[in-house]
């Protein structure tokens, strides 16, 4: 993995951790599902000028139209929309926890579905993710954690699971901006309809704050930290991308606490740290062995020089 990867995968984790401390910022003060649709439909319109002045092809393949709306739905419609919801009880640090669950959701469904072998490495690092996570919500349970908030999370990401997985059909294309901004347009047609019957007439206390979060929340989680993870996942794929989810319980509690004031205990500290060990050691252990370097004998032979 080179340096540029890495500096992706850096800013990739920064931008949506920190998006669960503005989220916090919108939906204490707007109806959740009707920010959701304006900051889609925002995000929408910025990214498809962008991908005109790139050169790229509004014309998707099929495959990337796939990608399109599993993405759009599962990330935007169903993880996002959950998420919005459940964080108008939920503390922004323990929903950003709960999220970086993803990659362990990951391996833990591979091997219990589909039969993938997990070495003992992926084993201990998801015992210890599940151990992390239950420290930090078992604190958090004697200090009035919302159950039914706390729910919502949890099938929330599921559903980015899905999407997570989705994104490998867009792998290597080359309109990805294109993509974003078709997927944002899904997100905010699907949840249309169910803002204005669920949050129709509710009010929005506008102040500089929300303002702020929400162009932060369009600019940065909503198009460059999806555009990103998409070029990620294009050079080097989708196991080595989420790699770089170790670091989401680390700056999600961290800003939640720096921004929002967000309780920051030991208990926070402790298990942060164990579930982004939990997270590293089993994408370390879902990286591919690399092949065998060929002797020089073999490649003499190869080159017709032996």
């Amino acid at each position: 993995m080179d340096f540029k990867a890495i500096a992706m995968g850096f800013g990739f984790a920064l931008m949506w951790a920190s998006a669960f401390t503005t989220t916090r910022m919108i939906v204490t003060a707007a109806p959740p599902l009707t920010a959701l649709v304006i900051r889609f439909a925002l995000s929408a319109v910025v990214a498809l000028p962008l991908a005109i002045a790139m050169g790229q092809n509004l014309r998707l393949s099929r495959a990337e139209w796939r990608t399109v709306i599993i993405f759009g739905i599962c990330q935007n419609t169903l993880y996002l929309g959950l998420n919005w919801i459940a964080m108008q009880h939920v503390e922004a640090s323990a929903a950003a926890i709960i999220a970086s669950m993803m990659p362990l959701i990951v391996a833990f469904f591979g091997w219990l579905i589909y039969g993938e072998r997990l070495r003992p490495a992926a084993v201990v690092g998801l015992v210890a993710g599940a151990a992390g996570v239950t420290l930090i919500m078992g604190v958090r349970l004697q200090h009035g954690l919302d159950i039914p908030g706390t729910i919502l999370c949890l099938l929330a990401v599921v559903a980015l699971t899905v999407a997570t997985l989705a994104a490998r059909g867009a792998g290597g294309s080359r309109n990805m901006m294109t993509i974003v901004a078709m997927q944002m347009a899904v997100g905010a047609l699907t949840l249309a309809i169910p803002a204005a019957i669920l949050e129709w007439g509710r009010p929005v206390q506008w102040s500089g704050q929300l303002v702020w979060a929400f162009i932060y929340t369009v600019l940065a989680p909503g198009i460059g930290a999806t555009w990103i993870w998409f070029l990620l996942v294009a050079r080097v794929g989708a196991v080595r991308a989420a790699t770089f989810h170790f670091l989401s319980p680390i700056f999600g509690v961290g800003i939640a606490a720096l921004l929002l004031g967000e309780r920051f205990g030991a208990s926070d500290v402790i298990g942060a740290l164990v579930v982004a060990a939990g997270i590293l050691m089993v994408q370390l252990a879902r990286l591919p062995t690399a092949p065998a370097q060929p002797s020089k004998a073999a490649a003499s032979a190869w080159d017709g020089r032996d």
